[in-house]
């Protein structure tokens, strides 16, 4: 009999997270009730946040956010090559320029001393970006001390991309608590620590973007008086005061989003004993581990090796065909067409190029078990001395 595939990731669901959406069904809110709230104040607390805004993917969190941050036609964001097309796609739905910094060879996240350079080079030729978008990639929080201080002193908003990254640390303190970021953004896919099915999520401790956050997610209407130019006709009243969106999170997938957030705690920790396992596991074979700056504590959404970029495809493939599916992160977004159709080209970020050229993630989820763990690592020695 064949083994049970092994994915690269998916979702934990129990039986609490069941009984949470169905007395969500129960209660006669599915949409626009209470459930939301409360998954955004729970979501706030943990991470030490003011505000927190659940919608109805990261995606949307990003557009949004950069909205809300001002950014417009003619203005300028920068991100990083080695991400998810939606932290630099969000640039482009707000009519704005994009590019990108090169990563850190050794963490895959924005390189400091990269943006530095690029900074310094854009102040001399008056290209300076409005919004920095650093993506925590795999889990791992940027040096996101350094890039704020970068940031702050050439007057740029910082909107952290924490996809990947949701109970995370950095220097000792959770990310997403707005110490180095105006705003961060979670996403709750399935494949990501811990899911709404479908979701994101935007954390300030700016009351003002908070509630331009609010409004725009939701068309851009609002009944606040705070807000509002003319007397209301009613307590039905409403105005649009904003050019705003349908991202609304359902309160279903919010009820789902609070149950799971209980059990982030053993989510972050089987995650971080895989790991370590990983680490201790293939540390004689040839390849090379991911790297863990001092500063951080991954919340390790994916681990990702790096292979002979020649074996790549055939390492690949050798563990397809044991039954596990290992994944690709990232193809580098600058040399997707749409951004070589901008002017982009391969040679032009040849930090991330080269990270992307020998990327490997292998498995990595809450519910791998050892002996899954061990399946996967015996597949990949055989698939490297093939």
């Amino acid at each position: 009999m064949s083994q049970p595939t092994i994915p690269y990731g998916k979702q934990f669901i129990d039986d609490d997270d069941i009984a949470a959406v169905v007395a969500t069904l129960k209660s006669g809110w599915i949409t626009q009730g209470p459930a939301i709230d409360q998954f955004e104040k729970a979501m706030a607390a943990f991470c030490g946040a003011k505000h927190a805004v659940a919608v109805c993917n990261a995606t949307a969190a990003l557009h949004i956010g950069a909205l809300a941050l001002g950014l417009k036609p003619g203005d300028r964001l920068w991100t990083t090559p080695n991400t998810f097309v939606a932290s630099a796609n969000c640039g482009l739905y707000c009519g704005a320029t994009v590019d990108f910094v090169d990563v850190d060879p050794r963490t895959y996240n924005m390189s400091v001393s990269a943006l530095k350079a690029k900074l310094e080079t854009a102040t001399q030729d008056g290209t300076l970006p409005n919004i920095l978008v650093p993506v925590d990639f795999s889990g791992q929080s940027c040096e996101m001390a350094e890039i704020r201080a970068l940031a702050a002193s050439h007057g740029i908003r910082v909107m952290e991309d924490a996809s990947h990254a949701v109970g995370g640390e950095y220097r000792g303190q959770k990310i997403g608590g707005g110490q180095h970021a105006d705003l961060t953004i979670f996403s709750f896919h399935p494949v990501k620590i811990m899911t709404t099915g479908e979701g994101g999520m935007l954390l300030t401790n700016d009351d003002d973007l908070y509630q331009q956050l609010i409004r725009l997610r939701s068309h851009g209407i609002t009944r606040d008086p705070r807000f509002t130019q003319n007397p209301p006709d009613g307590p039905w009243s409403y105005e649009q005061v904003d050019l705003g969106f349908n991202y609304r999170i359902t309160d279903l997938q919010a009820a789902l989003g609070a149950s799971q957030l209980k059990k982030l705690p053993a989510f972050l920790q089987s995650r971080r004993e895989l790991a370590a396992r990983y680490d201790e596991k293939i540390a004689a074979l040839p390849l090379t581990s991911p790297w863990q700056h001092p500063d951080t504590l991954s919340a390790w959404h994916l681990y990702v090796i790096q292979v002979d970029p020649a074996k790549r495809l055939a390492v690949y493939e050798g563990l397809k065909a044991a039954g596990i599916h290992a994944q690709i992160h990232y193809i580098p977004v600058h040399t997707q067409p749409w951004y070589r159709a901008l002017g982009f080209k391969p040679g032009d970020f040849p930090a991330a190029e080269a990270c992307y050229a020998g990327a490997l993630s292998l498995p990595m989820y809450y519910g791998l078990s050892d002996a899954d763990q061990d399946r996967v690592i015996a597949a990949l020695k055989t698939a490297l001395e093939a």
